[in-house]
This record gives C-alpha cells, sequence and structure tokens, in this order.
C-alpha cells in the first residue's frame, strides 16, 4: 500500500465537492480533489443561475464555479485532473486508481454529478462536436444565424431553448410527448414562440440525425405517428442526467435502480468510510444549492469519521 497517505480523497469538483473541500481545508485537514473533466462540473457550463441564494441578479455559472475553485485553493485544498476508475478497502483505508496509479486515504468523499443522457439514435454518436452538442453555453455561438434543433421538454431543454434564442435563426423544440417545464419557464418560452424564433413539435420522437459532408443537415423524426424531415445546422439534446457512477459497478457502494449512490442520514455509502453527496446521491434535488449544502454536511461528517480513525 502507498504510504503516501491523504486524509481526505474527494472524486470530482463540483459545487458540492469544492464546498466540502472549504469546510475541510479550513480544519487543516489534508485534502485532494480529482476532477477528469471540467472544474465546477455542470453548473459551470450553465448561462445564468438564477436561483442561488445571495446573487439577486443571478450569477453565471462559469463564474460561480471559478469563485468556489478559488477560495476552496485558498484554504489550501488540492485539485488535480485525474481519472479515477475503481476504489477499494485495504484495512482501514481505501485506495484508488487515479490515471492507473493507487492513491491511499483514510476517507473519500464521491462527488461525481451526473451527465447528459443520450437519445441513442444513429448519428448522435457520430457527429458529436460536428453538430451534435448537449451545451448550449459550449458551443451556442458557433451557430449564429444557423437552424437548430433542440431535443426535448423538461426545464433544461427549455433554458437552452431560450438561451439558443441569441444565436439562432430558428430553433425547433422536438418534444417526445408534452412540454413538462416549469410555467415560468413555459411562459418565458411563449414570447419567442409569438416571434417565430421557436417552433414546438409535440409528440414528436427523433430518429435520426443525418449529415452531408461530414456535417450535421437534417433530422429524421416521427411526427404524431408521421414521418418528417427537419432541415437543421445542429442538434443539441436536452433529455436529462445520469449518475456518473459506472467506476463503482465492482465494488460495495450500494447504488439505487437508476445508479444514483445510497447514503445514510449521515451522508456516508455502504463502503465504510466512503461518502457522498451532490447530484450523484440518491434523493438528491438536483439543485446547487442543496449541492452546495450537501457538501457542507459531508465534510463534517468525515471529520467526525476521522476523528475516531485512529482510535
Amino acid at each position: 500500500m502507498n504510504t503516501d497517505i491523504r486524509d481526505i480523497v474527494m472524486v470530482g469538483a463540483g459545487p458540492s465537492a469544492l464546498t466540502a473541500a472549504i469546510y475541510t481545508t479550513r480544519e487543516d485537514i489534508d485534502t485532494v480533489l480529482y476532477e477528469k473533466a471540467s472544474i465546477g462540473g455542470l453548473a459551470a457550463i450553465t448561462d445564468m443561475v438564477d436561483n442561488y441564494p445571495g446573487f439577486p441578479d443571478g450569477i453565471e455559472g462559469m463564474k460561480l464555479a471559478g469563485q468556489l475553485e478559488r477560495q476552496a485553493e485558498r484554504f489550501g485544498a488540492h485539485i488535480e485532473f485525474g481519472d479515477v476508475t475503481a476504489i477499494r478497502t485495504e484495512g482501514k483505508y481505501k485506495v484508488l486508481t487515479v490515471d492507473g496509479a493507487d492513491v491511499t486515504a483514510k476517507a473519500v468523499l464521491i462527488a461525481t454529478g451526473s451527465d447528459y443522457k443520450k437519445i441513442g439514435v444513429p448519428g448522435e454518436k457520430e457527429f458529436y462536436g460536428r453538430g451534435v452538442h448537449y451545451c448550449a453555453t459550449c458551443d451556442g455561438a458557433f451557430y449564429r444565424d444557423k437552424k437548430l434543433a433542440d431535443i426535448g421538454g423538461g426545464n433544461s431543454a427549455i433554458q437552452e431553448a431560450i438561451f439558443l434564442t441569441r444565436y439562432a435563426s430558428h430553433i425547433d423544440l422536438l418534444v417526445r410527448s408534452t412540454v413538462k417545464a416549469s410555467d415560468v419557464l413555459q411562459q418565458d418560452l411563449q414570447k419567442y414562440i409569438d416571434e417565430g424564433k421557436v417552433t414546438v413539435h409535440l409528440e414528436t420522437s427523433t430518429e435520426e440525425i443525418v449529415a452531408t459532408e461530414g456535417r450535421v443537415s437534417r433530422v429524421r423524426v416521427t411526427q404524431q405517428g408521421a414521418p418528417r424531415e427537419l432541415i437543421v445546422d445542429g442538434v443539441f439534446v436536452f433529455v436529462g442526467l445520469m449518475p456518473n457512477t459506472d467506476f463503482l459497478a465492482s465494488t460495495a457502494i450500494e447504488l439505487d435502480e437508476v445508479g444514483l449512490i445510497k447514503t445514510d442520514t449521515h451522508l456516508a455509502t455502504t463502503m465504510d468510510g466512503v461518502f457522498a453527496s451532490g447530484d450523484v446521491r440518491s434523493g438528491a434535488t438536483m439543485q446547487i444549492a442543496s449541492a452546495v449544502g450537501e457538501g457542507a454536511a459531508a465534510a463534517l461528517a468525515m471529520r467526525e469519521y476521522l476523528a475516531d480513525f485512529d482510535r
């Protein structure tokens, strides 16, 4: 076993883990965070966060994530890029496989959040990044004065459709059944429908994303039972999230039916010394504010765990 033992290793560096790190490092608890994608998680690629307490005018997601990162680092958190692919127990320690190497810790926080769900149609995987996207704030600016398809009917799909109207000349919103977004968002969307910038297609399932000369050019759909093609320059998919828990498949950590981590009231998992918080936890509300609160609660629980560790 590696003799370089960390007090706490956190898997993920979104709002929940960054908040937990602020709490642990302020108490001089050695803490390292490993993130395989973007620091700040999905919050960092959210255009505007309007419901986070303390920001009456809202705050850009990237700015919020950056401020959390700087605050954690100010207290001594070590934030590194690395892909955690396994976790196991050796005695009373936890050993994580990070980019193929072992990292040993007394306690672990899993705060890997969730990733975008795919619709699984022909062309989606093949043209990812060449006309198929999952982040409007990341890629919307590439489609100035272009026609887009936005797939989904929930809050995220409506929010992203509204954001994309900044760039696109027209957006076809493809909804499998009915729009399920909040009344407030539906009211906001109606303005763009009235202006002719957005057309909503209900009872519409996407069948194939088609490209011409390597770039997306059409979407084949079934609308109310009839086949149809829509001419578009790009496709944005917003059909929900799935938990980033594949690396836990062979562990003793219990997951629920959709792959979220089960925890007790102290955010402890079924593997001793391993805790979970944020959007990856079963029962999470999928809100930044609650993820931050869970991060603080997890930090306090881990502090108590470490206090008993050497007794």
